[in-house]
């Protein structure tokens, strides 16, 4: 799951750096407000990244992708680019979980594997006797 929604926070930090961009044409923002916001939703996309499998982490996701989508206010584009990267938000975490368990499955699994392997190499030595030494 980490890998799918770091890889949507990353595409988001560019899309908030060029939606930044656009803002600035608008003569009724400061360009230190527009970076200013801008850079601390940036910043917010990468610290995300680091923390999005702890608790509360999937939340905070979802507050970015309400404020991206409400960033259409001053960047009517963005309501658009926030619908976009809420469903892929959504995406990242729900197939993130299932590639998650199956991972899981999979590792029991062979677990389970190794340990049957395990117990029929013991029970063949077990059937062989016991071991003679070579002649010299």
């Amino acid at each position: 799951m980490r890998t799918l929604c770091a890889s949507t926070l990353i595409g988001e930090f560019f899309v908030i750096g060029f939606a930044g961009l656009v803002a600035m044409k608008d003569p009724d923002l400061a360009t230190s407000t527009v970076w200013t916001v801008s850079g601390i939703a940036m910043f917010f996309c990468l610290a995300l990244c680091g923390v999005v499998t702890r608790p509360g982490g999937i939340a905070l996701g979802w507050a970015l992708q309400i404020a991206l989508i409400a960033s259409g206010f001053v960047v009517p584009t963005m309501f658009f680019m926030g619908a976009v990267f809420a469903a892929l938000w959504w995406a990242s975490v729900h197939y993130g979980r299932k590639i998650d368990e199956a991972k899981a499955r999979f590792a029991a699994q062979a677990a389970q594997a190794a340990q049957a392997g395990q117990a029929a190499q013991a029970g063949q030595a077990a059937q062989a006797g016991p071991a003679t030494p070579d002649a010299v």
